[in-house]
């Protein structure tokens, strides 16, 4: 899918919930194209890499991921490889649980309500209407959103380029 269909079909979702929360859809969107590739990977309507804790309870569906992080020993349900990633993070590629929803709609309103929900994400939460605050704020303290050591430049620049198509197309 490139990157103005994209924008199309998950834009109805991301303003709803914008409407809903003040959760910017330019946000939210920039993180489900990081997260899904532009829509390539999205299994089980999983738009935005929502794991799921206990891996037991039937919403759940185990996949192939990356992480980035400082230790080497970190368990997952599988881990197919561990690498030296830089000075001072391990690139693991592993399977884990992730969960599941009915729909794109269910999927984009459980991420904001766990971000909404979560103390760690409460400043992020705070600048929700602001999307270059809102994913830098994801980004920083012990709990981050995501592993990737890129993730708030990679997500804000691809907000950026969302905020472009919107307003060059007026969707």
């Amino acid at each position: 899918m490139n990157a103005i269909d994209f924008i199309k079909k998950y834009l109805p979702y991301a303003r709803e919930v914008e409407k809903d929360t003040g959760l910017s859809a330019i946000a939210a969107l920039a993180q489900c194209a990081l997260e899904t590739g532009w829509g390539a990977t999205v299994v089980g309507n999983m738009m935005f890499g929502v794991k799921d804790s206990d891996g037991i309870n039937g919403n759940e569906q185990l996949l192939t991921t990356t992480e980035y992080l400082a230790t080497p020993s970190a368990k997952f349900p599988v881990v197919v490889s561990i690498q030296k990633w830089g000075t001072n993070l391990w690139k693991y590629i592993v399977k884990d649980y992730f969960r599941k929803y009915n729909s794109p709609a269910d999927s984009f309103r459980d991420h904001a309500l766990l971000i909404q929900s979560r103390p760690h994400f409460a400043k992020a939460w705070a600048a929700r209407a602001n999307y270059v605050q809102f994913l830098t704020e994801l980004q920083v303290g012990p709990l981050k959103y995501a592993t990737g050591p890129d993730y708030a430049k990679t997500s804000i620049s691809i907000g950026k380029s969302i905020e472009f198509t919107i307003d060059s197309l007026k969707l």
